[in-house]
């Protein structure tokens, strides 16, 4: 079959700076599945041994979507054929290696829409005084309001982009880029990592309702119930400027109108540039600049607090955090694309040094400490004693054991862990001894002796007095 000529040149360029990046022809690592026969799909299920923290994760979506399907009001008939839909991407081979890592993301959504279905009663109370306090006692003053007492249109156009452009298609740019460039499987720790931190964003905006600055500004501080609209705030401005109804009548049927605290704006905006931080760390200004500018736009459009962002950004650090230590891969600076891989690194997290990432190891800061405590000796210490240009200290001990920092598990078709141990250095082989007797050097029998002496204090000072006496007195001929 002949494709046509654009397709043909999309063809050829995609491979020749991809494809043509393999080491070899035989490698298959970083390949698609291209099959769609379901039975291959059921046979690695049948086989696969899942992990404890594989059936607690898959367990964990299972109750989210049941607890969907029961509550979502639609009509029974499209619930089963939403959940046949599902299933069936997830057994043909080639869509499963997407919608099975994008589980996490697709429990997130249908938690979001149906969380509105919730009775009132089984809800919290929701907080209305609370985050603008902590805001004043936090900052100093409500920074939303302060950045909204001033508006114009052009930055309302320009807070509109991160916040109601930017924010809903950065994601899909982020995906992209992590499967064409980042080393294979990191697209399912992305999928894992942002919808796992959208769904817990979510779980507590349910538990912790909070209501964000447009509140204020049109209600005071007035107690909230849940039969209340929602509003646009400054995006309102937004439809009146390009004469559309983009966001009034969204947000006026928000299923989370007080879902203020954290944060899912600044946690996806933090979660994006985390990952675009692994994947082009000289880029990352820019990914963080992003950050900034989305934070002044949802402060500036009165949709959420300072420390509902900060809220955010502290998600997305610890769901990144523990993903980068359970299943994200290691990206290699030497190489291209994923096609570039002949094998795949995960960090080993028993093994990893932390201090290694601060530029110094376990042993620099041991000798930060020994060299502090030798300076600044405390009651609890041995004195330490001076003798010429060496200190000698009685807890110094004689050997020093450096351990080496994190070791990497390397995934091919074996797993290879290697540590390297440094010798063990003795510190009395490498100093030289003064030539001047230390303290604890034995003495001769000499000084062994006149140290023994019984003389007393009294009969030393005597005979010192009757010497000055004898050298003061004149020479009789």
């Amino acid at each position: 079959m002949t494709l046509p000529r654009a397709l043909q040149k999309t063809v050829d360029l995609f491979d020749r700076f991809f494809l043509l990046e393999k080491p070899s022809p035989s490698l298959t690592i970083a390949d698609l599945n291209l099959q769609f026969d379901p039975k291959l799909s059921i046979i690695k299920f049948k086989n696969y041994k899942f992990t404890i923290g594989e059936k607690i994760h898959y367990g964990f979506l299972l109750i989210v979507f049941a607890w969907v399907f029961f509550i979502l009001p639609i009509p029974v008939i499209f619930r089963f054929l939403m959940s046949a839909a599902l299933f069936t991407a997830c057994v043909i081979p080639f869509t499963s290696q997407f919608f099975i890592s994008a589980l996490p993301i697709f429990a997130w959504l249908a938690f979001y829409f149906s969380s509105s279905k919730i009775p009132a009663e089984w809800r919290p109370r929701i907080s209305v005084k609370f985050l603008p306090a902590m805001e004043t006692i936090l900052y100093g003053d409500n920074l939303s309001d302060v950045l909204a007492s001033f508006t114009l249109s052009f930055l309302d156009v320009l807070a509109w982009l991160p916040y109601g452009f930017l924010h809903f298609t950065t994601p899909f740019v982020v995906a992209g880029l992590i499967f064409l460039f980042g080393p294979p499987t990191s697209l399912r720790s992305y999928g894992f990592a942002f919808g796992y931190m959208n769904l817990v964003g979510v779980f507590i905006q349910i538990l912790f309702p909070a209501a964000p600055p447009w509140y204020k500004n049109l209600h005071g501080l007035e107690p909230a119930n849940y039969s209340m609209d929602g509003s646009a705030g400054g995006l309102s401005r937004v439809d009146a400027l390009f004469g559309v109804d983009m966001y009034t009548t969204t947000f006026k049927n928000s299923p989370l109108v007080f879902g203020a605290f954290p944060s899912l704006h600044s946690g996806c905006a933090s979660m994006d540039a985390l990952f675009m931080t692994w994947l082009f760390p000289r880029l990352a200004p820019i990914w963080w600049g992003y950050i900034g500018l989305l934070w002044w736009s949802t402060m500036y459009l009165t949709h959420h607090y300072f420390i509902d962002l900060m809220a955010g950004v502290c998600l997305s650090f610890l769901v990144f955090h523990y993903t980068r230590y359970t299943n994200l891969p290691v990206v290699d600076a030497t190489k291209f694309c994923r096609w570039s891989y002949a094998t795949v690194e995960w960090i080993n997290y028993k093994e990893v040094d932390p201090l290694a990432y601060l530029g110094y190891g376990r042993e620099d800061v041991e000798m930060q400490s020994m060299e502090a405590s030798s300076s600044n000796p405390t009651l609890f210490e041995a004195p330490v004693f001076e003798m010429g240009s060496h200190i000698i200290s009685r807890n110094n001990s004689s050997s020093v054991v450096l351990t080496a920092p994190a070791a990497i598990s390397k995934v091919a078709s074996s797993s290879v862990r290697s540590a390297h141990l440094l010798p063990i250095v003795d510190d009395e082989a490498l100093v030289s001894r003064p030539e001047t007797p230390s303290v604890f050097d034995e003495e001769d029998d000499s000084r062994m002796a006149s140290s023994s002496s019984n003389t007393s204090l009294d009969e030393m000072f005597d005979s010192e007095r009757a010497s000055s006496s004898r050298a003061g007195a004149p020479s009789k001929r």
